[in-house]
């Protein structure tokens, strides 16, 4: 809490909107769900004492930023967090599938909004949104039903570079599952890793399209980042998956405007997408 007071009271009159932590469950659910990043757990009981610590963090954070705000006379500033979304699907349409769709949606993508609106600690729904997830359990074991997903291949649909479903109508989905709850919605991160430029701005055109479709169909989105500005470190998987509008050289440092950069710069200018 000392960092987060030391920087809010640094920046307060010059910034409006804070967000506390970027994807909470994501760090847990790897780290000791997965157990695929340090310390490489896998342990349900750490997983929930993790996310549990990390929401008492945000709401902690929340209460402060406001209590800064209002001691210095400043406008009450939105404060939230950015929560990784997928949109879950069966790959074959059985009971327990169904049942592992509903079980995953429900806890990894409502979850912790629900609980933060709960206790009064969320102004604006911040979410990521990258991909769809094809549900495939083995059998009625919680980790199944909590884990598995389709190992066959069976999805058709155009992937990025680490072999991600591109979905646009499950963004769309989830922004109509948001509406409920009447906030401000911020897309905080939404993206593909890709050595082909093209596809990059296809992504990008059809996911704002999705994100038009839906702010007609009455959700409130304030924006939309794009991710990333430039080529980027991706976790474990090191610097091979490229997100960037912006091609970075490793070797060199040199940086290169890619043209979806352009097109998508073209978007924001006329504020419109034919």
């Amino acid at each position: 809490m000392r960092f987060v007071k030391r920087v809010v009271e640094e920046f307060s009159g010059k910034v409006s909107f804070w967000v506390t932590i970027n994807e909470p469950i994501v760090y847990a659910y790897h780290a000791y769900a997965l157990g695929v990043w340090p310390p490489q757990e896998k342990s349900f009981r750490k997983t929930e004492i993790v996310i549990d610590n990390l929401f008492a963090a945000h709401t902690k954070a929340y209460r402060s930023i406001h209590d800064i705000y209002r001691e210095k006379g400043s406008s009450s500033p939105y404060v939230g967090f950015a929560k990784n979304v997928q949109a879950f699907y069966p790959c074959i349409p059985t009971l327990r599938n169904k049942i592992a769709v509903k079980i995953r949606h429900s806890y990894y993508n409502m979850n912790f909004i629900e609980k933060a609106l709960r206790l009064g600690a969320l102004d604006f729904i911040g979410i990521n949104y990258y991909s769809r997830s094809l549900v495939e359990t083995k059998n009625w074991t919680p980790a199944s039903l909590a884990i598995d997903v389709c190992p066959g291949g069976h999805s058709k649909l155009k992937k990025n570079s680490l072999g991600w479903d591109i979905y646009p109508e499950g963004f769309y989905s989830l922004l109509m599952n948001f509406k409920k709850y009447n906030l401000p919605i911020f897309i905080l991160e939404n993206g593909i890793c890709t050595d082909d430029d093209s596809l990059r701005w296809d992504f990008i055109r059809d996911h704002l399209l999705k994100v038009g479709l839906a702010m007609q169909d009455g959700v409130k989105v304030m924006g939309y980042i794009y991710w990333s500005l430039i080529d980027n470190y991706e976790w474990d998987k090191g610097f091979a998956p490229r997100f960037g509008l912006i091609d970075v050289n490793y070797r060199t440092f040199e940086r290169k405007i890619r043209e979806s950069a352009k097109l998508f710069g073209e978007v924001i200018k006329a504020g419109a997408l034919e």
